[in-house]
């Protein structure tokens, strides 16, 4: 009986030390540890040569804007869009009271009616004199009298076309439609309000395309001139320009250049009278440019990951510049020919890992 509580000791006690370590350390049983990565993957940071982009502020604007206006009087009946509306081109945005353009048309069918119909007669009667000249039966006066009364009815019968097309017209003036496929911006009449020909009724644009007007100072207006490249920045986004019109004369006010530059169809995220950073290029410099998926934000701070020689990892606080694309330029914290990890999570696994012991 003694030596089997002799034997049972040993158990105890490496239990108890057991629990004792496990209690020290704050590791519960059930808590499984987090993996560290097998190989994570790094890259050495390189100095390249990049664009050297002179920053200036630029407005958006739309390519196709205009503002409809009336074309003849009458009275507003209905409008069918409001602002901040997309209206598809050839949509029917504002209708004015036709009723004296549809009198005007109805008189107008009359009198081509009415022409049609002194036409044939003239041409009936000028054939059969034409006959009865070619018997010796009637003067050839008569004849003569015939022949003008057909080339005139024949006049008459022109001018009532042209007065039913103009008729027409009239009518088309008292539906006014989109132009082009857009957004209303701005609305200028109510439904009942009196409108004459020029009077502005409605204004849209087009946000499929859109351009960024800027204004360039002097002092760099001939190195744009020879590179002819630039990229618009807004919310964090580096989007370049298609293609860069330059006007040849500066403004008297302000002595820039003014310069439009085309953006991709298809931008979303712009509006006309936006406020935008433009960088112009204008030479080449060494840039430093790492991935935008490596780089850490942590509230205010910006890092990356950087791998030493022996394969510790640690978070390294950076200062970031431009995007360029998918990449970004770090202007400072780091040097040419330090590695960096590409993946985060990955790298921030590994960090937390108690270093490996050397002999």
């Amino acid at each position: 009986m003694r030596r089997s509580n002799l034997a049972t000791r040993p158990l105890a006690a490496a239990a108890l030390v057991t629990l004792v370590l496990s209690s020290a350390t704050g590791v519960r049983a059930d808590k499984k540890p987090e993996p560290v990565p097998a190989s994570l993957e790094t890259m050495v940071v390189s100095v390249e040569a990049a664009p050297t982009e002179r920053m200036l502020d630029g407005t958006v604007e739309a390519v196709n804007q205009s503002t409809v206006s009336a074309q003849t009087a009458g009275r507003v009946a209905a409008i069918y869009f409001d602002v901040n509306d997309v209206v598809p081109a050839g949509t029917l945005i504002i209708r004015i009271r036709s009723t004296e353009q549809a009198a005007s048309l109805t008189q107008a069918q009359a009198a081509l009616k009415e022409a049609t119909a002194r036409e044939a007669e003239a041409q009936t009667r000028y054939e059969r004199i034409g006959d009865m000249y070619q018997r010796r039966v009637v003067a050839k006066a008569t004849y003569d009298e015939a022949s003008a009364a057909r080339d005139a009815a024949m006049a008459r019968l022109i001018a009532a076309r042209a007065g039913l097309e103009a008729a027409r017209e009239g009518v088309s003036y008292t539906e006014i439609r989109a132009p082009y496929s857009g957004v209303v911006t701005e609305k200028f009449v109510q439904v009942g309000e009196a409108v004459a020909p020029g009077t502005p009724l409605m204004t849209g644009a087009s946000l499929e395309e859109l351009r960024v007007v800027a204004e360039i100072p002097q002092s760099v207006i001939e190195q744009v001139r020879g590179v002819r490249k630039a990229a618009v920045y807004v919310d964090g986004r580096r989007i370049e320009s298609t293609a860069i019109t330059l006007f040849p004369a500066a403004q008297p006010e302000t002595n820039t250049f003014r310069a439009r530059l085309e953006l991709p169809k298809g931008v979303h995220g712009l509006a006309p009278g936006m406020f935008v950073k433009v960088g112009f290029v204008v030479g080449e410099s060494d840039r430093m440019l790492v991935p935008r998926s490596a780089v850490v934000q942590r509230s205010e701070m910006r890092g990356l990951y950087v791998v030493a020689p022996d394969g510790r990892v640690s978070l390294r606080q950076v200062r970031l510049g431009h995007v360029r694309g998918d990449r970004i330029e770090i202007l400072a914290g780091l040097a040419g020919g330090e590695r960096i990890a590409l993946d985060p999570v990955a790298a921030g696994l590994k960090a937390r890992q108690p270093a490996q012991p050397h002999d």
